[in-house]
């Protein structure tokens, strides 16, 4: 009787040993997995997977249509077979019918040497835990936004009242002074310190309602826009600020037209200029650049300036609600958390980079498709 060759031997040994491996995974791994051959015969399936699903080692052989109301989810023979006729990958978070979720992971198991699929390695991963905290999640937020709203909504009727009388008190102060020649500087100064504050709490109120809408990733509508055009609308509004602190603004165009939202174009060059002029040096007037160009698949929008600069460390915290750099300076310190977050929401980015002293570079990236590239002057 001949003897088996020594290369024979150690290959068999070499199995043995793979397969004793192969064992050993299949008895301590933590997840369920089931191993289906192409006829759809369940072929083995890991410890967990018999206890999540009530399996018994009598169901080894069977077909996996008598397995169907074990898993409790009604598709996942149509998914096999589509897995073994396509070779490739089917994942997808399932809920079956006792109320779980799953990350379900189909892998076709691939012969290389027939190129063909031979069977599929079917993984269940519970995720019920983690789509509950969503859940949650998803029911906080509405919650946060419902209150948001209805706050911002029912301050705006008693605020347009305020404005109202603010208005008429002004009125009744000038009509006295025409008729009596009575000039009262302190009634108009208090009349005029209301307005301000009526503004202010108006402009909370607004941004309160951004806010809601931002975290709710609520979507603009985008349009065409020109850029040029933004600018001037907000220069316009800033007007009075650009003259009082002397700004000198340097404006060059790469990128002319911009599909975008323009509320929200016109919001991020509103607060990233308004904050350049804030935030300007003692020792010398404002100089502020801005440009748009093409950068490596973006739109970048850059505002740079000669204001004080921002320290290092913080940097980050600019960007959180309610800050504020400098406490003297005006504002409610909502302004960059609005850019940050509507740049986000389009799949863009900003950056910033300062040296404290002599200023600060905001760079904005929009995903974003643009209309026209040419050069402007």
């Amino acid at each position: 009787m001949a003897q088996p060759e020594k290369g024979s031997i150690q290959q068999i040994t070499k199995l043995i040993e793979l397969n004793d491996e192969l064992e050993n995974y299949f008895t301590n791994t933590i997840i369920p997995q089931l191993f289906v051959d192409a006829d759809l015969i369940l072929r083995k399936f890991t410890p967990p997977a018999m206890k999540q699903f009530s399996f018994s080692p009598s169901d080894v052989g069977k077909h996996m249509a008598e397995m169907v109301d074990h898993i409790r989810y009604s598709t996942i023979l149509e998914n096999i077979k589509e897995v073994i006729k396509a070779g490739e990958i089917f994942e997808k978070e399932i809920q079956t019918d006792d109320k779980r979720w799953f990350q379900m992971n189909i892998i076709p198991y691939i012969i290389k040497k027939e190129n063909r699929t031979n069977g599929v390695i079917i993984t269940f991963i519970d995720i019920s835990g983690r789509m509950k905290n969503l859940r949650e999640l998803e029911k906080l937020n509405a919650s946060h936004e419902t209150f948001i709203y209805s706050v911002s909504h029912d301050l705006k009727a008693p605020l347009a009242n305020i404005e109202g009388l603010v208005t008429l008190l002004v009125k009744t102060a000038e009509d006295l002074t025409e008729k009596h020649g009575v000039y009262d500087d302190e009634h108009k100064e208090i009349a005029a310190m209301l307005g301000d504050s009526v503004k202010s709490m108006r402009k909370i109120i607004d941004e309160l309602s951004d806010i809601a809408k931002i975290e709710g990733n609520y979507k603009d509508v985008q349009e065409v826009v020109v850029f040029e055009n933004i600018f001037k609308e907000v220069e316009m509004t800033v007007k009075d600020k650009i003259n009082q602190s002397k700004a000198v603004i340097d404006i060059s165009i790469g990128v002319p037209e911009i599909k975008f939202s323009r509320k929200n174009l016109r919001s991020i060059l509103y607060n990233l200029l308004i904050n350049a002029i804030n935030y300007k040096s003692p020792d010398r007037a404002p100089e502020i650049f801005i440009k748009t160009e093409h950068k490596k698949g973006y739109v970048l929008i850059s505002v740079k300036d000669n204001g004080i600069g921002i320290a290092p460390e913080k940097k980050e915290a600019i960007f959180t609600p309610y800050t504020r750099y400098k406490k003297e300076v005006e504002g409610t310190g909502i302004g960059l958390y609005l850019v940050k977050k509507i740049i986000e929401n389009a799949g863009g980015k900003i950056k910033v980079t300062s040296k404290p002293g002599k200023g600060s570079e905001f760079q904005v990236y929009l995903r974003t498709k643009t209309v026209k590239a040419k050069q402007t002057t």
